[in-house]
């Protein structure tokens, strides 16, 4: 998952199709409900970059990216979410991906990218099976439980923190605490990425 960053789905669009700004995606989904598909899906799109999940490091070749029109500080609008969900779904189902697979940007390149960011509502997904929420019960290392879920980057603790939170505790701030701890754990003890 992606945000796209501008405030235009469709110049969004245009830029992604652009050969000159090497980088692509395989969906771009507008904020009144408008999808647009840009690679098959059993082709490789240039919309990860650098970053990891778990033992993948090449997860351009290993995903499928969704760009969802939004700057990053607006909320999602609902028409353009009730889409996602249902493309969401298709996809979850044509290549039998589990919902602790549907990540962002900001889980597979912490510090280097914040999207889908803050308002992107992960809750709502997990909700409908198409993504995980996890219960604040567990302990443990949150560092080394981080790695157990997935989270491979080599980062300052504080920027996977930030990461985390983005999409787990949005709006959380200060130092780690008890709440980050119990959930991390959790995340690591029911969707460990080396078990899947």
């Amino acid at each position: 998952m992606h945000y796209t960053a501008m405030e235009c789905a469709a110049t969004a669009r245009d830029w992604l199709c652009d050969p000159q700004a090497q980088v692509s995606a395989h969906y771009v989904l507008a904020s009144d409900g408008t999808l647009w598909q840009l690679v098959d899906e059993d082709a490789r799109a240039w919309h990860a970059g650098a970053g990891a999940w778990g033992p993948v490091d090449d997860v351009n070749s290993r995903s499928i990216g969704i760009e969802i029109a939004n700057t990053g500080h607006t909320p999602f609008a609902a028409c353009q979410m009730d889409r996602l969900e249902r493309l969401v779904a298709e996809i979850m189902t044509r290549h039998g991906i589990p919902p602790e697979r549907v990540i962002g940007h900001s889980d597979m390149a912490p510090g280097r990218k914040t999207d889908p960011g803050p308002r992107f509502d992960w809750l709502r997904l997990a909700r409908q099976g198409l993504s995980i929420w996890p219960e604040p019960h567990g302990n443990g290392d949150f560092f080394e439980n981080a790695r157990r879920f997935g989270y491979k980057a080599a980062v300052p603790r504080e920027t996977l923190l930030h990461s985390f939170r983005l999409r787990f505790r949005p709006g959380a701030t200060g130092p780690i605490d008890a709440t980050d701890h119990a959930l991390m754990a959790c995340l690591a003890q029911r969707w460990p990425v080396a078990a899947s």
